[in-house]
This record gives C-alpha cells, sequence and structure tokens, in this order.
C-alpha cells in the first residue's frame, strides 16, 4: 500500500506541474549558463585573501576623484562605483591591489532577464510567483517520492547506488539520471520555495539594526588609511560589499557587510562602533540564493544545468513508462464468470509485462473452450468450480510481492476453497537481482503448505522474459494438461532469408556445420539465438549461433527424426532458408572481464567458437572445455580454432583414451578455477542441461572446498552464464 501510494504520489504530482516544470527547467538551464559565463571573463586577476582592504582602498582614491562603494561578486570579480578624475560617475571591474579599471561593468544581458521573469513569475508578476512557488512545492514533492522509489527499486538505501538491472532505455536512465540528479533537483525545489516564500514574506523577517548614537571612544588617528591596522588586517576576501562615509565627519562611518556580520566602521581610527551578526534567516536565504542560481561556482553551475535538463528527461522517460504500464496493465478480466470459471489465472506484476503475459494466455485458454479467469493476486477470493490454479508473478525490489499481489499470502490463510485445486507456479525476474523470483518462491511455498493444493508442475523461474525458458514451461503444461500454449508475450517475428554458403559431412557422431549468411545486413553476436523454419511446418527451431565475419555458424546434431535437423543437413550450398534472429544479451561475450571460461559438450561448443574469433577476445584469457565422444569428434571444430589465442583447451572423452566427461576436467583444474571465479571471471556453460547439472554440481563443490562459499554467491554476481537445452 505504502509502495503504491508513494507511485501514485509521485506520477499525479508529475502529470499536474508537468507543463510548468517544462518552463521552469528550460529557463533554468538558460540561466545556469549566465554564472558559467561570468566566471569566464578575465576580472578575477588576484587572489584576495592576500589583499587587504587598506591597500585596495588607498589605490582606489588615487585613481579616482571620489570612491562610493566596493562590492565583491560570487566570482571574486571587485566592482567599484567611482567619480574618476574627470568627474564621470561609473561602475568597473578594478584590480584590487592597483587599483586599475579593468573594463566597465555592463548591464546584464537581455535574454538573462528576460529568462529571470519568466522563471520567477511566468510574466504573471505575484500571481505567477505563487504558481511558481507551488511547482517548486510539488517539485520537493517529486523529488522525494522519487527518492523513496528510487531505495524501494534497489532494494534498501545502502544499495541505491548498486548495479542497474533494467534493460529498457526510459526506466533504465531514469533511474541512473535519478539517483545522481535528484538530490540536486531536490535543493534547487527546497531553495525555489524558500526564496518564494521570502518573497512573500512567509519566511523570518532579516532586520539588520546599527547602534548609530555610539561615539567613537579611540581618538583621531592622523596616520593616513593604510596604516590603520583593522583596514590592514581586514581582506578583501571577507567582504560582500562596502559603502564609503560620504563626508570627512567622524560620525560617517565605513558600512561594511561581511560574509556573516554588518560592520560600522570609524574611518579615522578603524574602531568598531557597531556589529552586528546576520541572523539565520540573512544566511539561508543568501544560501539559498547561491545554491539555487550557482553564483560563484563554475561546477554547481555545471550541475545546476545537467539538473534542469534532466526534468524534461524525466518527464518524457516518466510519461513513456506509464503509457507503457497504461498499456500492458489490466484490471480484473473476467473472460468466463468468476463463478463458472474451471482455471484461474492470478497475476502480479509490478511494470505490467507479466500481466501482459497472463492476459495473452488467457485468451488463448478461452478460444479453446476453457473457462478461465484472470485477476490479480490481491483480488484472490472463493471460486466455486475452480480446479485449476495458475500463477504468473514478478518480484519487486529487495524481494517483495508485487503491489497486486501484497495480500494475496494473508488471503490465503483465510479463505478455503471449495474444489480440490491443482496449481503452477511461474515466477518472472532477474538473475541480476539478489532475490531472484523470491516472491514466486513464497507463493509456491504457502500454496504447498495449504489444505487442498497440490502442484501440477513444479516452481519455474524466467529470466528477463527469456524466451527458451518459456517455451519449456509452456511444454511442460502441454505434458501435464493436454493443452497446447504459445508464448504471445512477444510480437510476431519478422522472418529474413538466408543463403546457404557451406555445409560439411555428417561426422561419426551425425554432427556437421552449416554456414549461412543473410542476405541484407541484420544486427547479430556470438550467443544469440537463430529461429529456422523447416518447410510445411508452424514451430521454428532453435540453435545457438556462432558469428565469425559476416557468416553464421552453427552446429547441429542431426536426429533420425528429427524434422528440423533432417532438413538443414539435406540443404546444398545456394540453397535459402528462412529464419530470424533473437538476441540473446545474457549470453554475450562478456565486454569487461579479462579471463572468461567456456564449458560446453557436443554441438554447444558453437556461441564459443565466434567468441573465440572475435577481434577483442584476442586481448582476453580463454579457457575452453569441451566435452565429446572421441577425437574424431573434435575434427569438425579444429579448422576454427587455428589462429585463434585460446589460453587453455581441455578435451574430455568419454569413448576413448581416459574416458572421462567434462566435470573430470573441470576438477583436475579446480584450483584454477577457483582463482579465476574470486578475481571475478564469469563461466559460460552451454549444451546439455544433464551437462551442465552436473558441471554445475562439481563447480559447487570447488567453490565450497577452495573459497568456502556456495555457488549461489557466484551466480547472484551473474558470474554464471547459461544457454542449455
Amino acid at each position: 500500500m505504502t509502495l503504491s501510494l508513494w507511485r501514485y504520489s509521485h506520477l499525479l504530482l508529475a502529470l499536474f506541474s508537468s507543463l510548468f516544470l517544462i518552463v521552469a527547467s528550460v529557463t533554468g538551464v538558460v540561466l545556469a549558463m549566465e554564472p558559467i559565463s561570468n566566471a569566464t571573463q578575465n576580472y578575477h586577476v588576484v587572489d584576495l585573501e592576500d589583499v587587504s582592504l587598506a591597500r585596495t582602498l588607498t589605490q582606489l582614491k588615487k585613481n579616482n576623484e571620489e570612491v562610493l562603494s566596493i562590492k565583491v561578486t560570487a566570482d571574486s570579480y571587485v566592482i567599484a562605483s567611482v567619480i574618476t578624475l574627470d568627474g564621470t560617475s561609473q561602475d568597473v571591474y578594478i584590480h584590487p591591489e592597483t587599483g586599475a579599471s579593468l573594463g566597465l561593468v555592463i548591464e546584464r544581458a537581455p535574454i538573462y532577464r528576460w529568462t529571470t521573469n519568466l522563471h520567477r513569475s511566468l510574466f504573471l508578476k505575484s500571481i505567477g510567483r505563487i504558481f511558481v512557488g507551488i511547482v517548486s512545492l510539488l517539485l520537493c514533492f517529486i523529488a522525494f517520492t522519487g527518492i523513496l522509489l528510487l531505495i524501494q527499486r534497489q532494494g534498501g538505501f545502502l544499495k541505491l547506488y548498486g548495479k542497474i538491472k533494467e534493460r529498457d532505455f526510459n526506466q533504465r536512465y531514469h533511474i541512473i539520471l535519478g539517483r545522481w540528479l535528484l538530490f540536486p533537483i531536490l535543493i534547487i525545489a527546497v531553495t525555489g520555495v524558500y526564496l518564494s516564500a521570502e518573497k512573500f514574506d512567509l519566511t523570518p523577517s532579516i532586520s539588520i539594526e546599527h547602534n548609530w548614537s555610539k561615539e567613537p571612544s579611540i581618538e583621531l588617528s592622523s596616520g593616513e588609511l593604510i596604516d590603520i591596522p583593522f583596514f590592514q588586517e581586514l581582506k578583501m576576501s571577507q567582504i560582500d560589499q562596502l559603502s564609503l562615509p560620504f563626508s570627512e565627519d567622524q560620525l560617517d562611518y565605513f558600512e561594511i557587510t561581511l560574509h556573516d556580520r554588518d560592520l560600522l566602521v570609524d574611518q579615522y581610527s578603524g574602531e568598531i562602533i557597531s556589529e552586528v551578526p546576520h541572523p539565520f534567516a540573512h544566511i539561508l536565504s543568501s544560501w539559498s540564493m547561491t545554491l539555487h542560481t550557482g553564483s560563484g561556482s563554475i561546477i554547481w553551475s555545471v550541475i545546476l544545468l545537467i539538473s534542469s535538463a534532466s526534468i524534461l528527461f524525466f518527464i518524457f522517460s516518466g510519461i513513456a513508462m506509464y503509457l507503457k504500464r497504461r498499456k500492458k496493465a489490466v484490471k480484473t478480466i473476467a473472460l468466463a464468470n468468476k463463478k463458472d470459471a474451471e482455471i484461474v489465472i492470478l497475476v502480479g506484476s509490478e511494470g505490467g509485462s507479466t500481466f501482459a503475459f497472463a492476459k495473452a494466455i488467457s485468451n488463448q485458454l478461452s478460444q479453446q473452450g476453457k473457462k478461465v479467469y484472470l485477476s490479480s493476486l490481491n483480488e484472490y477470493s472463493i471460486y466455486e468450480k475452480a480446479t485449476q490454479f495458475i500463477i504468473f508473478t514478478a518480484t519487486y525490489g529487495d524481494g517483495d510481492a508485487p503491489t497486486n499481489a501484497r495480500h494475496f499470502l494473508q488471503k490465503l490463510t483465510v479463505i478455503e476453497q471449495p474444489n480440490p485445486i491443482r496449481f503452477a507456479v511461474l515466477g518472472f525476474g532477474s538473475r541480476d537481482y539478489d532475490h531472484f523470483c523470491k516472491y514466486a518462491v513464497e507463493v509456491d511455498t504457502a500454496l504447498k503448505g495449504q489444505a487442498g493444493f497440490t502442484p501440477m508442475l513444479p516452481l519455474d523461474k524466467i529470466n528477463s522474459n527469456d524466451a527458451q525458458e518459456i517455451e519449456k514451461w509452456l511444454e511442460k503444461y502441454k505434458r501435464q494438461t493436454g493443452i497446447t500454449l504459445k508464448n504471445a508475450d512477444f510480437k510476431e517475428p519478422t522472418y529474413s532469408t538466408f543463403k546457404v554458403i557451406k555445409c560439411s559431412v555428417l561426422n561419426l557422431d551425425d554432427t556437421f556445420l552449416l554456414c549461412i549468411q543473410p542476405h541484407k545486413k541484420l544486427k547479430y553476436k556470438s550467443g544469440d539465438i537463430l529461429y529456422i523454419l523447416p518447410p510445411d511446418e508452424t514451430k521454428p527451431r532453435a540453435y545457438s549461433i556462432a558469428r565469425i565475419d559476416d557468416y553464421i555458424l552453427l552446429s547441429i546434431k542431426k536426429h533420425d527424426r528429427g524434422v528440423c535437423s533432417t532438413y538443414l543437413n539435406e540443404l546444398k550450398i545456394g540453397d535459402q532458408i528462412e529464419a530470424y534472429i533473437k538476441q540473446n544479451e545474457k549470453f554475450h561475450l562478456p565486454k569487461k572481464e579479462r579471463s572468461v571460461i567456456m564449458i560446453s559438450n557436443g554441438t554447444g561448443i558453437a556461441p564459443f567458437l565466434g567468441m573465440i574469433n572475435e577481434k577483442k577476445s584476442k586481448k582476453r584469457e580463454l579457457h575452453l572445455y569441451w566435452g565429446g565422444r572421441s577425437t574424431g569428434s573434435f575434427d569438425l571444430y579444429q579448422p576454427y580454432l587455428k589462429q585463434t589465442s585460446l589460453s587453455s583447451l581441455r578435451l574430455a572423452y568419454s569413448r576413448e583414451m581416459d574416458k572421462r566427461y567434462i566435470q573430470h576436467k573441470i576438477w583436475d583444474q579446480r584450483v584454477e578455477i577457483a582463482i579465476l571465479l574470486s578475481n571475478g571471471s564469469p563461466i559460460m556453460i552451454c549444451g546439455s542441461l544433464a551437462m551442465m547439472n552436473d558441471v554445475l554440481a562439481t563447480i559447487e563443490k570447488i567453490t565450497i572446498e577452495q573459497l568456502g562459499k556456495p555457488l549461489s554467491v557466484f551466480e547472484q554476481r551473474g558470474q554464471v552464464l547459461t544457454d542449455c537445452y
């Protein structure tokens, strides 16, 4: 409930104030450029901490008829209001050591004056300032709720700056920019609120009143200004501004504003006649103006510029995410009446994609004549005729339930179904998260502990909406129920034409290599999946690919009754096939790691052949383990290894020589593998599921024995990448 409150508060506040925020952010970008432009002027010629007020005043008086006032800007420029020797009144930038004029102070650029009026009041004067103040307050709440949502999504405050798992562009960069810029935006908003409140006298009043009745207690000094200790000790870096006495009367004083107090100072003795510390409200106002405008700091001005510009992206990406969620999101959809439904599909979905998948499955079941009811897990109730539950659920944040599933586990304990229920739970998530599909595990465990509920299928977990993993689950469901379902969560693929450019004969294992080339330029990498549609077939077959130069290499095992493998084996050079490529980002060669362990058996070596031949791989240590029946089995792949820079190649043959399997070779190198794992090297596994299970069991023994840690530690770090079948 709390998460939902923050999310909808964040959304509604942003939508309500978006138009004003766009104006504020665009004008903020323009105004942030002003202090950057000012700081590039060549008027800061000396360190003001090294120059005394006495020296500056003395030199100014030598060069001018009269000095009226001095101001030190946030950029450490010194501006003097003077009457020159020829009687001209001027405001000039000066050299604080010599008193020489560096140039006239010009009026503020019209673009900045115009933009300031728009930024402050929308050209509506007091009414406009009220609007701007309200929008600044809303921006405070938007930034605050945004920070809370970030903390929740990342799994806690300590993980706020941890790895970003989202792949959607808008969502990913909404988080990346958010966690770096929400705090500066919060500062912009808070200072904007304070400055608006100050304009309408809603802040404590600032009053600095000197005691003008006090008379000097020190006798007149006959020395020059430069000899008076006070003026010698006071540095120009301490001064904001000062006004000089209008006359030579001893009761006419210097009025000096320092960073933290105001002074009245005797012009002849340097005695402090009156000293008034700045009240906290004055300091707060000064800091608010500095932080809001960026004056005096190029770095902070750049941060303000980037932060203001980022608000535009937050508006765009936030609306895009909302529309995407609305498009995918589904409320309770009664494909059949709840009382009549035999199959109930319950969904826990945070972003809407899981609900979209569930809706597609529900429609397919309904089209096949099944009475189906679809709703969220929070809507769990009594279903009078239901005998089967299918539960699709994502996991949110640090292993939490999605918003629309938070009440399910509590309801499950108090609602009793009238019929025995067979159930299946399918979890959706990402292995990048520490608590991958944790909520799905909790739901599955709770159902198993409930009287009258029997598992129809074991719990399955889908990593990053992986199409192959979904297909496997749908196949399991078909075997259990006899109902055929398609993975309709993805749009229909676009097939391309590929030409056969090379094909090998069958080896002693009935394995062959096929080289194909797309007719048009396509984007693909080794490790991606090629889906081939044989003639007169409706379901494509999937193969892991190797990219070598500009063609695709496939390693294929011909099965006696294999429709697709037989079809591919009969192809000749120049023949064409229809297929499409699906990116398999979770199984691409890691970009940064210097060492990679590759493990495969049989035809699973295919993607590794492409990765080994990549130009970038020459700079890495690649360790390849492969298992097959005999030396003749590996001869097929030798031509693709001759010009490579493999650091090590270890082969296991189950039918000859020492008759060992690949897990035995891995155990032999347990010390080396433990060192590589501890240094962050990833392990990539491609081949049969049986091989994968044996290999992972062996590696777990290695990590426990050599490193004192279970394999799950390294899996959570993303060091175990698999593509098995």
